[in-house]
């Protein structure tokens, strides 16, 4: 019952309330972000949300939009900024998401939104995790977050729908992820600036083929015009 009703109910309020709160400290961010970042504060990307439809995902900008001679944007680690930096460490970058909640694309909790281009190279197990909202945090999040492995993220995903979404349950992930922010625990990889895609994950296991890495790749492409 709570899952079929309540939770988009409950999930509609507490964003409402919660951006109405922060709403100062989202207007600071957002002038911070149109200096810091020379422009736009906001960076938006595509993410497949419940039963795969893409939506568009907001969150604050933490990396400028250099380029190099060619045109093609720098490495990461050469575009993310100290604020940036902060704003990942701290998990404010994410604040804008609960528009995202408010609108319906999204739920407090659930399993993160990852990138077309991860999805297509899920196997059809691993895609029900997108029988579900997306959420702000999830299961994943507060078991390791960035320093797990891609299966064990889809796992705990998988468990999360699996083992019943009930209020309790979502209450004690949210309960464990203000802790993980207030203590900065996973917030990225150690030694890495962003996480690898699940496409490069599995080419570099030897898990899938560089054709067949190429193909989903396309069909991610065509899956974003859409």
């Amino acid at each position: 019952m709570y899952a079929k009703c309540f939770k988009r109910i409950i999930d509609f309020i507490v964003s409402l309330i919660g951006l109405a709160v922060l709403s100062p400290v989202f207007l600071i961010l957002m002038v911070l972000g149109a200096v810091k970042m020379k422009g736009n504060p906001f960076f938006t990307q595509l993410r497949p949300g419940k039963d795969e439809k893409i939506f568009r995902l907001i969150k604050f900008r933490t990396m400028t939009c250099e380029k190099d001679a060619n045109g093609n944007l720098l490495p990461d680690e050469k575009r993310l900024t100290k604020y940036g930096k902060l704003l990942r460490s701290t998990s404010l970058d994410e604040l804008p998401e609960l528009l995202n909640i408010i609108k319906g694309d999204m739920a407090l909790v659930g399993p993160r939104p990852q990138l077309v281009r991860d999805m297509v190279f899920m196997t059809k197990e691993q895609r029900v995790r997108h029988s579900v909202r997306p959420g702000l945090t999830g299961l994943a999040q507060v078991s390791g977050r960035n320093n797990i492995t891609w299966e064990q993220k889809l796992e705990y995903d998988l468990s999360y729908i699996h083992s019943g979404i009930t209020l309790w349950g979502d209450i004690k992930i949210l309960f464990m992820t203000v802790g993980k922010v207030f203590r900065r625990e996973d917030t990225v990889r150690e030694g890495t600036v962003s996480d690898m895609d699940f496409g490069d994950y599995l080419l570099k296991k030897g898990e899938v083929t560089e054709e067949i890495y190429q193909e989903r790749q396309k069909e991610a492409k065509e899956l974003m015009r859409v």
